[in-house]
């Protein structure tokens, strides 16, 4: 299992969810703590519907999304 620098909280292991970013080697995946959070549901919400996060796993995968809209898109040429 490896920890992403800097997000502490934010892991990644193949054995666990085929490799896809996690919250502290769980089997919650970030992508579930964006959409819930994308869909409305408070940081209160989303502790209280699943007591093992904590509000910093969650801000961390707020900024964990920052981080990879960062990225440079380079568009092909149309053909």
């Amino acid at each position: 299992m490896k920890t992403l620098q800097p997000f502490d909280r934010i892991t990644v292991d193949t054995a666990v969810m085929n490799g896809r970013p996690c919250i502290r080697g769980m089997r919650v995946q970030v992508s579930l703590i964006l959409n819930l959070a994308a869909n409305g549901m408070t940081m209160e919400d989303i502790t209280k519907s699943y007591p093992y996060i904590e509000p910093e796993d969650i801000s961390q995968c707020l900024h964990y999304a920052s981080w990879l809209a960062e990225d440079r898109i380079d568009l092909l040429a149309e053909a």
